[in-house]
Protein backbone atom coordinates (compact mmCIF):
# COMPACT_ATOMS: atom_id res chain seq x y z
CA UNK A 1 0.00 0.00 0.00
CA UNK A 2 1.25 3.48 -0.87
CA UNK A 3 2.58 5.40 2.15
CA UNK A 4 0.25 8.40 1.31
CA UNK A 5 -2.93 6.21 1.16
CA UNK A 6 -2.62 4.90 4.73
CA UNK A 7 -3.22 8.27 6.52
CA UNK A 8 -6.13 8.91 4.15
CA UNK A 9 -7.81 5.60 5.02
CA UNK A 10 -7.29 6.24 8.74
CA UNK A 11 -8.99 9.60 8.46
CA UNK A 12 -11.97 8.04 6.60
CA UNK A 13 -12.37 5.32 9.23
CA UNK A 14 -12.29 7.89 12.04
CA UNK A 15 -14.80 10.06 10.17
CA UNK A 16 -17.20 7.12 9.68
CA UNK A 17 -16.76 6.12 13.32
CA UNK A 18 -17.62 9.64 14.51
CA UNK A 19 -20.69 9.68 12.18
CA UNK A 20 -21.94 6.37 13.59
CA UNK A 21 -21.44 7.59 17.13
CA UNK A 22 -23.34 10.79 16.35
CA UNK A 23 -26.21 8.85 14.75
CA UNK A 24 -26.38 6.53 17.74
CA UNK A 25 -26.47 9.53 20.10
CA UNK A 26 -29.27 11.11 18.05
CA UNK A 27 -31.21 7.82 18.11
CA UNK A 28 -30.93 7.75 21.89
CA UNK A 29 -32.17 11.33 22.09
CA UNK A 30 -35.11 10.51 19.83
CA UNK A 31 -35.97 7.44 21.90
CA UNK A 32 -35.80 9.54 25.09
CA UNK A 33 -38.10 12.17 23.55
CA UNK A 34 -40.54 9.49 22.41
CA UNK A 35 -40.57 8.07 25.91
CA UNK A 36 -41.32 11.54 27.31
CA UNK A 37 -44.14 12.00 24.80
CA UNK A 38 -45.61 8.64 25.81
CA UNK A 39 -45.41 9.51 29.50
CA UNK A 40 -47.01 12.91 28.96
CA UNK A 41 -49.76 11.36 26.83
CA UNK A 42 -50.50 8.81 29.56
CA UNK A 43 -50.57 11.52 32.21
CA UNK A 44 -52.92 13.62 30.10
CA UNK A 45 -55.20 10.64 29.44
CA UNK A 46 -55.26 9.77 33.14
CA UNK A 47 -56.30 13.30 34.07
CA UNK A 48 -58.89 13.71 31.31
CA UNK A 49 -60.54 10.27 31.43
CA UNK A 50 -63.70 9.87 33.48
CA UNK A 51 -63.25 6.59 35.27
CA UNK A 52 -66.28 4.36 34.89
CA UNK A 53 -67.34 2.37 37.91
CA UNK A 54 -68.60 -1.16 37.45
CA UNK A 55 -70.94 -2.19 40.29
CA UNK A 56 -71.19 -5.92 40.80
CA UNK A 57 -74.50 -7.65 40.13
CA UNK A 58 -75.02 -10.02 43.09
CA UNK A 59 -76.79 -12.55 40.85
CA UNK A 60 -75.31 -15.10 38.50
CA UNK A 61 -77.15 -15.76 35.23
CA UNK A 62 -77.62 -19.43 34.43
CA UNK A 63 -78.16 -20.36 30.78
CA UNK A 64 -80.37 -23.36 30.10
CA UNK A 65 -81.98 -24.98 27.05
CA UNK A 66 -85.75 -25.40 27.32
CA UNK A 67 -87.97 -27.43 25.00
CA UNK A 68 -90.50 -25.49 22.92
CA UNK A 69 -94.25 -25.93 23.18
CA UNK A 70 -95.89 -28.89 21.50
CA UNK A 71 -97.55 -26.62 18.92
CA UNK A 72 -94.24 -25.16 17.71
CA UNK A 73 -93.00 -26.12 14.23
CA UNK A 74 -89.43 -25.29 15.30
CA UNK A 75 -88.08 -28.15 17.39
CA UNK A 76 -84.80 -26.48 18.38
CA UNK A 77 -84.70 -25.73 22.13
CA UNK A 78 -85.05 -22.19 23.45
CA UNK A 79 -82.20 -20.63 25.40
CA UNK A 80 -83.52 -19.22 28.68
CA UNK A 81 -81.91 -17.35 31.55
CA UNK A 82 -82.32 -18.00 35.26
CA UNK A 83 -80.90 -15.81 38.02
CA UNK A 84 -79.67 -16.83 41.44
CA UNK A 85 -77.59 -15.18 44.16
CA UNK A 86 -73.83 -15.63 44.18
CA UNK A 87 -71.68 -16.59 47.14
CA UNK A 88 -73.35 -19.67 48.56
CA UNK A 89 -69.97 -21.31 49.16
CA UNK A 90 -68.08 -18.09 49.90
CA UNK A 91 -66.68 -17.08 53.28
CA UNK A 92 -68.90 -15.36 55.84
CA UNK A 93 -67.29 -11.96 55.13
CA UNK A 94 -67.77 -12.31 51.36
CA UNK A 95 -71.41 -13.44 51.77
CA UNK A 96 -72.06 -10.44 53.97
CA UNK A 97 -70.75 -8.07 51.30
CA UNK A 98 -72.77 -9.81 48.58
CA UNK A 99 -75.98 -9.63 50.63
CA UNK A 100 -75.55 -5.88 50.92
CA UNK A 101 -75.35 -5.37 47.16
CA UNK A 102 -78.58 -4.02 45.64
CA UNK A 103 -80.55 -6.09 43.16
CA UNK A 104 -80.04 -4.97 39.56
CA UNK A 105 -82.78 -6.98 37.90
CA UNK A 106 -84.21 -4.73 35.17
CA UNK A 107 -86.88 -7.17 33.95
CA UNK A 108 -90.48 -6.11 33.38
CA UNK A 109 -93.36 -8.61 33.18
CA UNK A 110 -94.79 -7.10 30.00
CA UNK A 111 -91.39 -7.07 28.25
CA UNK A 112 -90.74 -10.64 29.37
CA UNK A 113 -94.06 -11.74 27.88
CA UNK A 114 -93.26 -10.08 24.55
CA UNK A 115 -89.77 -11.56 24.35
CA UNK A 116 -91.12 -15.02 25.19
CA UNK A 117 -93.65 -14.55 22.39
CA UNK A 118 -90.92 -13.56 19.96
CA UNK A 119 -88.78 -16.59 20.82
CA UNK A 120 -91.64 -19.00 20.10
CA UNK A 121 -94.53 -17.22 18.33
CA UNK A 122 -96.44 -20.37 17.42
CA UNK A 123 -96.74 -21.25 21.10
CA UNK A 124 -98.17 -17.79 21.89
CA UNK A 125 -100.90 -17.39 19.29
CA UNK A 126 -103.60 -17.05 21.94
CA UNK A 127 -101.59 -14.23 23.55
CA UNK A 128 -101.01 -12.53 20.17
CA UNK A 129 -104.72 -12.54 19.44
CA UNK A 130 -105.86 -11.56 22.92
CA UNK A 131 -106.42 -8.46 24.97
CA UNK A 132 -103.28 -9.04 27.06
CA UNK A 133 -101.12 -8.34 24.01
CA UNK A 134 -103.11 -5.14 23.35
CA UNK A 135 -102.66 -4.01 26.95
CA UNK A 136 -98.95 -4.82 26.84
CA UNK A 137 -98.55 -2.77 23.66
CA UNK A 138 -100.23 0.27 25.22
CA UNK A 139 -98.16 0.06 28.40
CA UNK A 140 -94.98 -0.62 26.42
CA UNK A 141 -95.62 2.40 24.17
CA UNK A 142 -96.14 4.60 27.20
CA UNK A 143 -92.86 3.58 28.84
CA UNK A 144 -90.67 3.67 25.73
CA UNK A 145 -92.19 6.98 24.65
CA UNK A 146 -90.90 8.56 27.86
CA UNK A 147 -87.42 7.06 27.37
CA UNK A 148 -87.12 8.28 23.77
CA UNK A 149 -88.33 11.80 24.53
CA UNK A 150 -85.40 12.21 26.93
CA UNK A 151 -82.86 11.18 24.29
CA UNK A 152 -81.19 13.74 22.00
CA UNK A 153 -82.08 13.69 18.30
CA UNK A 154 -78.53 12.43 17.65
CA UNK A 155 -77.29 9.49 19.71
CA UNK A 156 -73.54 9.45 20.39
CA UNK A 157 -72.30 5.86 20.76
CA UNK A 158 -69.06 3.93 21.18
CA UNK A 159 -67.97 0.74 19.47
CA UNK A 160 -68.38 -2.16 19.45
CA UNK A 161 -71.74 -1.55 17.83
CA UNK A 162 -73.97 -3.59 15.51
CA UNK A 163 -75.89 -1.62 12.85
CA UNK A 164 -79.12 -2.96 11.34
CA UNK A 165 -81.14 -1.60 8.43
CA UNK A 166 -84.79 -1.97 7.43
CA UNK A 167 -86.77 -4.72 9.23
CA UNK A 168 -90.24 -4.18 7.68
CA UNK A 169 -92.15 -6.67 9.77
CA UNK A 170 -89.93 -9.58 8.72
CA UNK A 171 -90.05 -11.95 11.67
CA UNK A 172 -87.77 -14.57 10.11
CA UNK A 173 -84.79 -12.30 9.39
CA UNK A 174 -85.09 -10.53 12.75
CA UNK A 175 -84.97 -13.97 14.34
CA UNK A 176 -81.80 -14.76 12.41
CA UNK A 177 -80.06 -11.82 14.06
CA UNK A 178 -81.45 -12.54 17.53
CA UNK A 179 -80.53 -16.24 17.28
CA UNK A 180 -76.97 -15.56 16.15
CA UNK A 181 -75.85 -12.11 17.32
CA UNK A 182 -77.53 -11.65 20.69
CA UNK A 183 -78.43 -15.28 21.36
CA UNK A 184 -78.05 -14.85 25.13
CA UNK A 185 -80.03 -11.62 25.14
CA UNK A 186 -79.00 -7.98 24.85
CA UNK A 187 -78.00 -7.69 28.50
CA UNK A 188 -75.41 -10.48 28.13
CA UNK A 189 -74.10 -9.33 24.72
CA UNK A 190 -71.23 -6.86 24.57
CA UNK A 191 -71.58 -3.60 22.70
CA UNK A 192 -74.40 -1.43 21.44
CA UNK A 193 -77.18 -2.25 18.97
CA UNK A 194 -78.31 0.42 16.53
CA UNK A 195 -81.39 0.02 14.31
CA UNK A 196 -81.77 2.50 11.44
CA UNK A 197 -85.56 2.52 11.12
CA UNK A 198 -88.38 1.13 8.95
CA UNK A 199 -89.69 -1.44 11.41
CA UNK A 200 -93.22 -1.71 9.98
CA UNK A 201 -95.12 -2.13 6.67
CA UNK A 202 -94.59 -4.66 3.84
CA UNK A 203 -94.08 -7.66 6.17
CA UNK A 204 -96.86 -9.66 7.80
CA UNK A 205 -95.50 -9.47 11.36
CA UNK A 206 -95.29 -5.72 11.98
CA UNK A 207 -96.88 -5.86 15.44
CA UNK A 208 -94.62 -8.67 16.62
CA UNK A 209 -91.43 -7.03 15.31
CA UNK A 210 -92.10 -3.54 16.65
CA UNK A 211 -93.25 -4.92 20.02
CA UNK A 212 -90.05 -6.96 20.32
CA UNK A 213 -87.77 -4.02 19.44
CA UNK A 214 -89.56 -1.70 21.87
CA UNK A 215 -89.30 -4.37 24.59
CA UNK A 216 -85.54 -4.55 23.98
CA UNK A 217 -85.36 -0.77 24.30
CA UNK A 218 -87.25 -0.86 27.59
CA UNK A 219 -84.97 -3.55 29.03
CA UNK A 220 -81.68 -2.10 27.72
CA UNK A 221 -82.13 1.63 27.11
CA UNK A 222 -78.38 2.27 27.18
CA UNK A 223 -77.56 -0.51 24.69
CA UNK A 224 -80.44 -0.48 22.18
CA UNK A 225 -80.98 2.58 19.98
CA UNK A 226 -83.90 2.89 17.57
CA UNK A 227 -83.64 5.53 14.85
CA UNK A 228 -86.59 6.72 12.82
CA UNK A 229 -87.27 5.79 9.20
CA UNK A 230 -89.75 7.13 6.68
CA UNK A 231 -92.15 4.28 7.55
CA UNK A 232 -92.27 5.58 11.12
CA UNK A 233 -94.60 8.37 9.93
CA UNK A 234 -98.39 8.36 9.77
CA UNK A 235 -98.63 9.24 6.09
CA UNK A 236 -96.71 6.08 5.20
CA UNK A 237 -97.67 3.44 7.77
CA UNK A 238 -101.28 4.66 7.61
CA UNK A 239 -101.50 4.29 3.82
CA UNK A 240 -103.71 1.20 3.77
CA UNK A 241 -104.77 1.79 0.15
CA UNK A 242 -101.17 1.22 -0.98
CA UNK A 243 -100.04 -1.67 1.23
CA UNK A 244 -103.34 -3.40 1.93
CA UNK A 245 -102.95 -6.18 4.48
CA UNK A 246 -99.23 -5.42 4.73
CA UNK A 247 -99.75 -1.91 6.08
CA UNK A 248 -99.19 -1.33 9.77
CA UNK A 249 -102.59 0.28 10.30
CA UNK A 250 -104.36 -2.64 8.63
CA UNK A 251 -102.61 -5.16 10.85
CA UNK A 252 -103.50 -3.17 13.98
CA UNK A 253 -107.17 -3.01 13.00
CA UNK A 254 -107.38 -6.57 11.74
CA UNK A 255 -105.88 -7.85 14.99
CA UNK A 256 -107.74 -5.70 17.53
CA UNK A 257 -110.76 -4.25 15.72
CA UNK A 258 -111.17 -0.76 14.23
CA UNK A 259 -111.36 1.31 17.41
CA UNK A 260 -108.75 -0.38 19.59
CA UNK A 261 -106.58 -1.09 16.55
CA UNK A 262 -106.53 2.59 15.63
CA UNK A 263 -105.61 3.58 19.18
CA UNK A 264 -102.70 1.14 19.28
CA UNK A 265 -101.58 2.36 15.85
CA UNK A 266 -101.72 5.99 17.01
CA UNK A 267 -99.97 5.25 20.30
CA UNK A 268 -97.18 3.46 18.46
CA UNK A 269 -96.83 6.41 16.08
CA UNK A 270 -96.43 8.68 19.10
CA UNK A 271 -93.45 6.49 20.05
CA UNK A 272 -92.14 6.90 16.49
CA UNK A 273 -92.52 10.70 16.82
CA UNK A 274 -89.92 10.63 19.60
CA UNK A 275 -87.28 8.43 17.97
CA UNK A 276 -83.84 9.97 17.30
CA UNK A 277 -83.01 10.81 13.71
CA UNK A 278 -79.30 9.98 13.64
CA UNK A 279 -76.38 8.50 15.56
CA UNK A 280 -72.61 8.98 15.57
CA UNK A 281 -70.27 6.10 16.47
CA UNK A 282 -66.79 6.86 17.83
CA UNK A 283 -67.06 10.43 16.49
CA UNK A 284 -66.25 8.90 13.10
CA UNK A 285 -69.32 7.16 11.62
CA UNK A 286 -72.58 9.02 10.89
CA UNK A 287 -75.66 6.77 10.95
CA UNK A 288 -79.11 7.69 9.64
CA UNK A 289 -82.05 6.05 7.91
CA UNK A 290 -82.03 8.00 4.63
CA UNK A 291 -79.09 10.35 4.33
CA UNK A 292 -77.42 13.63 5.17
CA UNK A 293 -79.66 16.70 5.46
CA UNK A 294 -79.21 19.90 3.50
CA UNK A 295 -77.73 22.81 5.51
CA UNK A 296 -80.35 25.31 6.63
CA UNK A 297 -78.12 28.23 7.54
CA UNK A 298 -74.62 29.45 8.26
CA UNK A 299 -72.88 29.10 11.60
CA UNK A 300 -74.11 25.66 12.65
CA UNK A 301 -73.10 22.16 11.67
CA UNK A 302 -75.50 19.60 10.27
CA UNK A 303 -75.28 17.66 13.55
CA UNK A 304 -76.41 20.78 15.41
CA UNK A 305 -79.27 21.18 12.92
CA UNK A 306 -80.47 17.66 13.70
CA UNK A 307 -80.09 18.21 17.45
CA UNK A 308 -82.42 21.22 17.15
CA UNK A 309 -85.27 19.18 15.64
CA UNK A 310 -88.08 19.07 18.25
CA UNK A 311 -88.05 16.04 20.54
CA UNK A 312 -91.59 15.31 19.33
CA UNK A 313 -91.92 15.58 15.53
CA UNK A 314 -94.64 14.22 13.26
CA UNK A 315 -92.81 15.13 10.00
CA UNK A 316 -95.37 13.49 7.68
CA UNK A 317 -97.73 15.11 8.65
CA UNK A 318 -96.13 17.65 11.00
CA UNK A 319 -97.34 18.84 14.37
CA UNK A 320 -98.38 22.46 14.77
CA UNK A 321 -95.22 23.32 16.72
CA UNK A 322 -92.76 22.07 14.05
CA UNK A 323 -90.89 24.77 12.13
CA UNK A 324 -90.49 24.42 8.37
CA UNK A 325 -86.68 24.44 8.47
CA UNK A 326 -86.35 21.65 10.99
CA UNK A 327 -89.15 19.70 9.32
CA UNK A 328 -86.92 19.79 6.22
CA UNK A 329 -83.91 18.57 8.22
CA UNK A 330 -85.93 15.67 9.67
CA UNK A 331 -87.42 14.83 6.28
CA UNK A 332 -83.99 14.74 4.61
CA UNK A 333 -82.74 12.39 7.33
CA UNK A 334 -85.48 9.82 6.71
CA UNK A 335 -86.07 10.21 2.95
CA UNK A 336 -82.86 11.09 1.05
CA UNK A 337 -80.76 8.72 -1.08
CA UNK A 338 -77.25 8.65 -2.58
CA UNK A 339 -77.29 10.00 -6.13
CA UNK A 340 -76.78 7.49 -8.93
CA UNK A 341 -74.01 8.00 -11.48
CA UNK A 342 -76.57 9.34 -13.94
CA UNK A 343 -77.93 11.79 -11.35
CA UNK A 344 -74.40 12.97 -10.55
CA UNK A 345 -74.11 14.09 -14.19
CA UNK A 346 -77.61 15.41 -14.75
CA UNK A 347 -79.56 16.55 -11.69
CA UNK A 348 -77.10 17.08 -8.80
CA UNK A 349 -76.22 20.72 -8.17
CA UNK A 350 -72.41 21.00 -8.64
CA UNK A 351 -72.24 23.68 -5.93
CA UNK A 352 -74.22 22.04 -3.11
CA UNK A 353 -73.94 18.40 -4.14
CA UNK A 354 -77.70 17.85 -3.67
CA UNK A 355 -80.41 17.16 -6.24
CA UNK A 356 -83.94 15.88 -6.63
CA UNK A 357 -84.44 12.22 -5.77
CA UNK A 358 -85.92 9.73 -8.19
CA UNK A 359 -88.61 9.24 -5.56
CA UNK A 360 -89.94 12.71 -6.35
CA UNK A 361 -92.32 14.47 -4.02
CA UNK A 362 -89.66 16.82 -2.66
CA UNK A 363 -87.24 14.06 -1.56
CA UNK A 364 -83.58 14.77 -2.32
CA UNK A 365 -80.46 12.87 -3.28
CA UNK A 366 -76.88 13.62 -2.22
CA UNK A 367 -73.87 13.32 -4.50
CA UNK A 368 -70.12 12.96 -4.04
CA UNK A 369 -69.62 16.65 -3.31
CA UNK A 370 -72.29 16.66 -0.59
CA UNK A 371 -70.71 13.56 0.98
CA UNK A 372 -67.21 15.10 0.89
CA UNK A 373 -68.41 18.42 2.34
CA UNK A 374 -70.31 16.71 5.15
CA UNK A 375 -67.58 14.26 6.15
CA UNK A 376 -64.87 16.92 5.97
CA UNK A 377 -66.79 19.51 7.99
CA UNK A 378 -67.66 16.97 10.71
CA UNK A 379 -64.37 15.09 10.69
CA UNK A 380 -66.09 11.75 9.98
CA UNK A 381 -65.01 8.88 7.74
CA UNK A 382 -68.23 7.04 6.83
CA UNK A 383 -72.00 7.32 6.43
CA UNK A 384 -74.11 4.28 7.37
CA UNK A 385 -77.70 4.37 6.16
CA UNK A 386 -80.60 2.08 5.16
CA UNK A 387 -83.72 2.97 3.11
CA UNK A 388 -82.85 1.13 -0.14
CA UNK A 389 -83.26 -2.58 -0.83
CA UNK A 390 -80.16 -4.49 -1.90
CA UNK A 391 -80.02 -8.20 -2.62
CA UNK A 392 -76.49 -8.40 -1.16
CA UNK A 393 -77.63 -7.09 2.23
CA UNK A 394 -74.99 -4.33 2.41
CA UNK A 395 -74.06 -2.08 -0.53
CA UNK A 396 -71.15 0.40 -0.75
CA UNK A 397 -71.06 3.62 -2.79
CA UNK A 398 -69.50 7.09 -3.09
CA UNK A 399 -65.90 5.92 -3.02
CA UNK A 400 -66.51 3.34 -0.26
CA UNK A 401 -67.68 6.10 2.07
CA UNK A 402 -71.44 5.39 2.09
CA UNK A 403 -72.79 2.02 3.29
CA UNK A 404 -76.42 1.00 2.72
CA UNK A 405 -77.60 -1.67 5.16
CA UNK A 406 -80.76 -3.70 4.50
CA UNK A 407 -81.75 -6.24 7.13
CA UNK A 408 -84.72 -7.92 5.46
CA UNK A 409 -84.42 -10.30 2.54
CA UNK A 410 -88.14 -10.45 1.73
CA UNK A 411 -90.91 -8.29 0.25
CA UNK A 412 -88.72 -6.01 -1.92
CA UNK A 413 -88.49 -7.76 -5.30
CA UNK A 414 -84.87 -8.80 -4.71
CA UNK A 415 -85.37 -12.46 -5.58
CA UNK A 416 -84.98 -15.71 -3.69
CA UNK A 417 -81.22 -15.25 -3.28
CA UNK A 418 -81.50 -11.92 -1.44
CA UNK A 419 -79.63 -11.62 1.83
CA UNK A 420 -80.31 -9.72 5.05
CA UNK A 421 -77.26 -7.86 6.33
CA UNK A 422 -75.84 -5.90 9.23
CA UNK A 423 -72.49 -4.25 10.03
CA UNK A 424 -70.33 -4.67 13.11
CA UNK A 425 -68.26 -1.62 14.04
CA UNK A 426 -65.60 -3.22 16.20
CA UNK A 427 -63.12 -0.59 17.38
CA UNK A 428 -60.91 -0.09 14.31
CA UNK A 429 -62.63 -2.64 12.05
CA UNK A 430 -65.84 -2.71 10.00
CA UNK A 431 -67.28 -6.19 9.43
CA UNK A 432 -70.27 -7.01 7.20
CA UNK A 433 -72.47 -9.93 8.36
CA UNK A 434 -75.06 -11.44 6.00
CA UNK A 435 -77.71 -14.10 6.29
CA UNK A 436 -77.03 -16.58 3.50
CA UNK A 437 -79.99 -17.65 1.33
CA UNK A 438 -79.09 -21.21 2.36
CA UNK A 439 -79.87 -20.44 6.03
CA UNK A 440 -82.97 -22.50 6.82
CA UNK A 441 -86.23 -20.82 7.82
CA UNK A 442 -87.20 -21.76 11.35
CA UNK A 443 -90.22 -19.62 12.17
CA UNK A 444 -92.07 -18.63 8.97
CA UNK A 445 -93.03 -21.39 6.54
CA UNK A 446 -94.77 -21.71 3.18
CA UNK A 447 -98.16 -23.38 3.08
CA UNK A 448 -96.70 -26.30 1.11
CA UNK A 449 -93.72 -26.77 3.46
CA UNK A 450 -93.27 -30.18 5.10
CA UNK A 451 -92.90 -28.32 8.40
CA UNK A 452 -96.64 -27.61 8.51
CA UNK A 453 -98.01 -30.77 6.88
CA UNK A 454 -98.85 -32.29 10.26
CA UNK A 455 -100.96 -29.29 11.31
CA UNK A 456 -104.73 -29.16 11.00
CA UNK A 457 -106.44 -26.62 8.72
CA UNK A 458 -107.53 -24.65 11.79
CA UNK A 459 -103.99 -24.46 13.14
CA UNK A 460 -102.69 -23.41 9.71
CA UNK A 461 -105.30 -20.64 9.45
CA UNK A 462 -104.25 -19.34 12.87
CA UNK A 463 -100.60 -19.22 11.81
CA UNK A 464 -101.49 -17.56 8.53
CA UNK A 465 -103.15 -14.74 10.42
CA UNK A 466 -99.86 -13.87 12.11
CA UNK A 467 -97.72 -14.34 9.02
CA UNK A 468 -96.19 -17.60 10.34
CA UNK A 469 -97.55 -19.52 7.35
CA UNK A 470 -97.54 -17.67 4.04
CA UNK A 471 -98.40 -17.81 0.35
CA UNK A 472 -102.13 -18.28 0.95
CA UNK A 473 -104.58 -15.42 1.44
CA UNK A 474 -105.42 -15.18 5.14
CA UNK A 475 -109.02 -15.82 6.25
CA UNK A 476 -111.24 -12.90 7.03
CA UNK A 477 -111.57 -11.98 10.67
CA UNK A 478 -113.55 -9.34 12.42
CA UNK A 479 -110.73 -8.84 14.95
CA UNK A 480 -113.26 -7.71 17.52
CA UNK A 481 -112.78 -7.82 21.27
CA UNK A 482 -114.77 -6.80 24.29
CA UNK A 483 -115.71 -3.19 23.51
CA UNK A 484 -116.90 -2.49 27.04
CA UNK A 485 -113.39 -2.89 28.37
CA UNK A 486 -111.91 -0.45 25.84
CA UNK A 487 -114.63 2.04 24.98
CA UNK A 488 -113.75 4.57 27.68
CA UNK A 489 -110.11 5.63 27.95
CA UNK A 490 -111.06 8.92 29.61
CA UNK A 491 -110.61 9.60 33.31
CA UNK A 492 -111.62 13.17 34.05
CA UNK A 493 -110.70 12.82 37.70
CA UNK A 494 -107.02 12.49 36.80
CA UNK A 495 -105.20 15.62 35.73
CA UNK A 496 -103.20 15.22 32.51
CA UNK A 497 -100.00 17.26 32.78
CA UNK A 498 -98.57 16.16 29.46
CA UNK A 499 -98.17 18.51 26.52
CA UNK A 500 -101.07 18.38 24.08
CA UNK A 501 -99.35 17.86 20.73
CA UNK A 502 -101.66 18.27 17.74
CA UNK A 503 -101.09 17.40 14.11
CA UNK A 504 -101.42 20.39 11.81
CA UNK A 505 -104.45 20.24 9.52
CA UNK A 506 -103.36 23.16 7.34
CA UNK A 507 -99.70 22.38 6.63
CA UNK A 508 -98.69 19.71 4.17
CA UNK A 509 -96.16 17.01 4.79
CA UNK A 510 -92.55 17.58 3.80
CA UNK A 511 -92.89 14.94 1.08
CA UNK A 512 -96.16 16.06 -0.43
CA UNK A 513 -95.83 17.31 -4.03
CA UNK A 514 -98.05 16.40 -6.95
CA UNK A 515 -94.95 15.58 -9.00
CA UNK A 516 -94.24 12.47 -6.95
CA UNK A 517 -93.60 9.49 -9.19
CA UNK A 518 -93.80 5.77 -8.68
CA UNK A 519 -92.04 3.85 -11.44
CA UNK A 520 -92.83 0.42 -10.10
CA UNK A 521 -96.58 0.43 -9.62
CA UNK A 522 -97.14 -2.76 -11.61
CA UNK A 523 -94.35 -4.76 -10.03
CA UNK A 524 -95.20 -8.21 -8.78
CA UNK A 525 -93.58 -9.35 -5.57
CA UNK A 526 -90.77 -11.76 -6.43
CA UNK A 527 -90.38 -13.42 -3.05
CA UNK A 528 -90.88 -16.84 -1.62
CA UNK A 529 -93.60 -15.81 0.78
CA UNK A 530 -95.92 -13.55 -1.16
CA UNK A 531 -97.76 -13.24 -4.44
CA UNK A 532 -99.27 -9.86 -3.68
CA UNK A 533 -99.07 -7.11 -6.30
CA UNK A 534 -97.39 -4.42 -4.19
CA UNK A 535 -94.97 -1.83 -5.58
CA UNK A 536 -91.48 -1.59 -4.14
CA UNK A 537 -92.03 1.52 -2.07
CA UNK A 538 -88.57 1.40 -0.53
CA UNK A 539 -86.68 2.03 -3.76
CA UNK A 540 -88.78 4.47 -5.82
CA UNK A 541 -91.88 4.66 -3.89
CA UNK A 542 -94.02 7.35 -2.48
CA UNK A 543 -96.97 8.88 -4.30
CA UNK A 544 -97.40 11.35 -1.46
CA UNK A 545 -99.98 13.46 -3.26
CA UNK A 546 -102.22 10.42 -3.47
CA UNK A 547 -101.42 9.36 0.08
CA UNK A 548 -102.02 12.75 1.67
CA UNK A 549 -105.42 13.10 -0.05
CA UNK A 550 -106.54 9.53 0.54
CA UNK A 551 -109.67 8.93 2.66
CA UNK A 552 -107.54 7.10 5.24
CA UNK A 553 -105.11 10.00 5.62
CA UNK A 554 -107.96 12.49 5.84
CA UNK A 555 -109.50 10.39 8.58
CA UNK A 556 -106.15 10.29 10.43
CA UNK A 557 -105.73 14.07 10.30
CA UNK A 558 -109.33 14.79 11.24
CA UNK A 559 -109.01 12.86 14.49
CA UNK A 560 -106.42 15.36 15.76
CA UNK A 561 -104.37 12.76 17.67
CA UNK A 562 -103.13 13.91 21.04
CA UNK A 563 -101.01 12.40 23.80
CA UNK A 564 -103.35 10.78 26.34
CA UNK A 565 -102.18 10.14 29.86
CA UNK A 566 -101.44 6.62 30.95
CA UNK A 567 -104.56 6.80 33.13
CA UNK A 568 -106.64 7.48 30.04
CA UNK A 569 -105.00 4.65 28.16
CA UNK A 570 -105.41 2.16 30.97
CA UNK A 571 -109.03 2.95 31.89
CA UNK A 572 -110.88 -0.34 32.17
CA UNK A 573 -107.84 -2.36 33.23
CA UNK A 574 -108.10 -4.31 36.45
CA UNK A 575 -106.14 -3.66 39.63
CA UNK A 576 -103.31 -6.07 38.71
CA UNK A 577 -102.78 -4.22 35.42
CA UNK A 578 -102.56 -0.85 37.16
CA UNK A 579 -100.21 -2.25 39.79
CA UNK A 580 -97.95 -3.52 37.02
CA UNK A 581 -97.88 -0.21 35.14
CA UNK A 582 -97.13 1.62 38.41
CA UNK A 583 -94.29 -0.84 39.01
CA UNK A 584 -92.88 -0.05 35.56
CA UNK A 585 -93.29 3.68 36.24
CA UNK A 586 -91.18 3.47 39.37
CA UNK A 587 -88.46 1.30 37.81
CA UNK A 588 -88.07 3.06 34.48
CA UNK A 589 -84.56 4.42 33.83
Amino acid sequence: MDRDEKPFNDRERKKKSRSKAKIAEQDQQIAALQEQVTQLANQLAAKSTNHRRHPLDPNVVKIQSVARGSMSTNKAPIVKQFRERMGRTASFATRTVLRQLPERDSSYPLADRIISMFKDPTAHMEYLNGQQFAKDLIKLNHKVKAILEREPRVAFLQSPCYIFGDIHGNLEDLHFFSDNIWRLGMSLSAGNFLFLGDYVDRGMSCLECVAYLLALKLLSPQKVFLLRGNHETRDVNGWEEHYGERSFIYQCRERFGDDLGYRIWEQTNQVFDRMPLAAVIDQDIFCVHGGIPRPIGAGETRIQDILHVPSVAGINPPYEHEGDEYQQVASDCIWSDPASEEQELSSVDPESGFGESLRGGGAICFGNKAVTNFLTSQGYSYIMRAHEAHAEGVAISKGARVFTVFSTSKDHNQGSQAMAGCILVDFEKLQVINRSPAYKNQYVHRRDSVSVQSLTDTEIRKRMRFGLVTNVSPPESDGECDEEQWQDFEDESVEDNQVDYRLSLNRRSSIDLSSTVSHDTDAVMNTSNSSLNVPDMDNIEFDAAAASTSPECAKIRSRKPRVPSIHEEMAGFNGDDMEEIQEVDNAAP
